[in-house]
């Protein structure tokens, strides 16, 4: 199992407009094999930013990087520039590889290699 983040430092008043970027977004994960889920956080507020999370869950590495190369990501992306939203730098990108799943059961899996 993998897991890609991409953090999101919103500017302040941006919030609402960065968040229905994502609501009316037509994400094309399903479409792709190895997808398993999709989570959009939002977390704390700071001075000068909001920060936001994208969490995608990939059965392997390998299928989140086929997704990378994809026409569905380019098609997920192609409006990207046309947004309105400010932010204080790019989305930072963080890659997970899975060594522990505990189920809502607590049934446990070590992943590890």
């Amino acid at each position: 199992m993998y897991i890609a983040m991409n953090r999101f430092r919103v500017v302040p008043g941006h919030e609402e407009a960065f968040e229905n970027q994502w609501k009316s977004r037509q994400a094309r994960l399903a479409e792709v094999p190895g997808y398993v889920e999709f989570h959009m956080l939002k977390g704390p507020k700071a001075d000068d930013h909001t920060l936001y999370a994208s969490h995608t869950v990939w059965e392997t590495h390998a299928d989140f990087v086929a997704w990378t190369k994809s026409e569905q990501f380019r098609a997920a992306h192609a409006r990207a520039g046309e947004s309105k939203v400010q932010y204080l730098s790019g989305p930072h990108f963080e890659g997970f590889e899975v060594i522990i799943h505990e189920d809502r059961t607590g049934k446990r899996a070590n992943l590890a290699a």
